[in-house]
C-alpha cells in the first residue's frame, strides 16, 4: 500500500497470544488507541489467515494460480448487526468490501473468495472503513500468503487512491 502512495500504519501486535480467547478484545484496544491518536485514519484492515479444517481433520489450502505462481486466495469478512450488537457502520463496511471485491475480480480471475457476512462485529463497529481480510489459510505457505497479500494490496490500492484526494 505504501508503494502505491498510501500512508499506512502497520501494527504487528499478536493479539491472539497467549490465547485466541480474548483476541478481538485485545485488538479492539489497539485499534481504539490508533483511531484516537490518528483521527485521519479512514480504513482499518484487520489481516488474518483463515482456518479451514475438514471433519476428517484435513487442512484446506486456499490457493489459486496468478501470474504463473501458486498464490493464497483472499476473502473479505464483513460483520453485521444481525446478532443484535450495535454496529452502525456495517453497511459502509459492506460497500467498501464490494468496491474492493469488484477490483479484485477485475484484476485477478480467482484471487478473491466470496465476501462473507457474519452476525458478529469483529470490531468493525469502530470505523466505517473497517474490514477483516483473510489471506489464505493455515494450510498455505508463507510465500503463497505474501504473494496473495501483495496482489490484494496492488488491487485495492487502486480503489483507495480514487476515494480520497492525497
Amino acid at each position: 500500500l505504501n508503494a502505491a502512495g498510501l500512508n499506512t500504519l502497520h501494527d504487528e501486535t499478536l493479539n491472539d497470544s497467549p490465547s485466541y480467547t480474548g483476541s478481538y478484545e485485545n485488538s479492539r484496544a489497539v485499534v481504539q488507541r490508533y483511531l484516537a491518536q490518528y483521527p485521519s485514519i479512514k480504513v482499518v484492515l484487520d489481516v488474518h489467515r483463515d482456518a479451514l479444517v475438514g471433519s476428517d481433520g484435513s487442512i484446506y489450502k486456499l490457493v489459486t494460480q496468478e501470474n504463473g505462481k501458486k498464490t493464497a486466495q483472499v476473502m473479505l469478512v464483513v460483520g453485521t448487526d444481525g446478532g443484535g450488537a450495535q454496529h452502525p457502520y456495517w453497511i459502509d463496511n459492506l460497500a467498501l468490501a464490494v468496491r474492493f471485491q469488484q477490483e479484485l475480480v477485475s484484476d485477478y480471475v480467482s484471487l478473491a473468495r466470496p465476501i462473507v457476512l457474519r452476525n458478529s462485529s469483529y470490531n468493525q463497529q469502530l470505523s466505517p472503513g473497517y474490514l477483516l481480510v483473510e489471506v489464505g489459510g493455515h494450510g498455505n505457505t508463507l510465500t503463497e500468503a505474501v504473494d496473495g497479500a501483495r496482489l490484494f494490496a496492488q488491487s485495492v490500492s487502486q480503489v483507495l487512491n480514487t476515494m480520497w484526494v492525497k
